[in-house]
């Protein structure tokens, strides 16, 4: 049987959406992929945020790893306010390691040196994100979330997850839901 990070989570794999009343700057049109969902809390990765002032490279040299494949292009993202210097990579399942959790059947998480120098040397994942820290909330903590409508949910796909443009994910993700921004209100409320 396969381990995976959570099989009864009915968020596991899917996007969270901010909704543009989401105050709170760490979430404010952020969109969080959900890798973790239990009756214990959930767990979740930002993926359309970078830290500008950090680079892949940056962390590889502070690793001791030297890249054999050129890797400037990869942005190191910001993944929540939890443990911010904790580094995981979101990347697609064509990649496993002994470190390597499944998300779902397309998506996996990986937290350790060994994808790092993978990347590094061009044999790491198809996709994938480096990201620092991540998203948590506590028992019942996001189904209160989910009834005050900070959120919504939307199925994600890899151009959604691993796309380059950043800044457009949130409105990507909203789009793809159907939603006109021009007629989504700051204000919730219930049917």
């Amino acid at each position: 049987m396969t381990t995976t990070l959570s099989t009864s989570g009915y968020l596991v794999g899917k996007c969270l959406v901010a909704m543009p009343a989401l105050a709170d700057s760490n979430f404010h049109r952020t969109v969080v992929y959900v890798c973790a969902h239990t009756a214990e809390g959930a767990m979740g990765l930002v993926v359309n945020r970078t830290i500008d002032q950090l680079s892949f490279d940056d962390i590889l040299e502070q690793m001791g790893i030297t890249p054999s494949v050129d890797t400037d292009q990869i942005r190191v993202h910001f993944g929540g306010p939890v443990e911010a210097a904790r580094g995981f990579v979101l990347h697609t399942a064509d990649y496993r390691d002994e470190g390597t959790l499944p998300v779902d059947s397309n998506i996996s998480l990986t937290a350790t040196a060994e994808v790092l120098k993978d990347i590094a040397s061009g044999q790491g994942p198809r996709h994938s994100l480096m990201v620092l820290g991540y998203a948590g909330w506590g028992s019942g903590q996001l189904d209160t979330e989910l009834k005050e409508n900070a959120w919504l949910i939307c199925q994600p796909d890899e151009d959604l997850l691993f796309g380059g443009d950043v800044g457009q994910k949130w409105t990507l993700a909203m789009a793809r839901m159907g939603i006109d921004m021009s007629r989504l209100v700051d204000t919730p409320g219930h049917a």
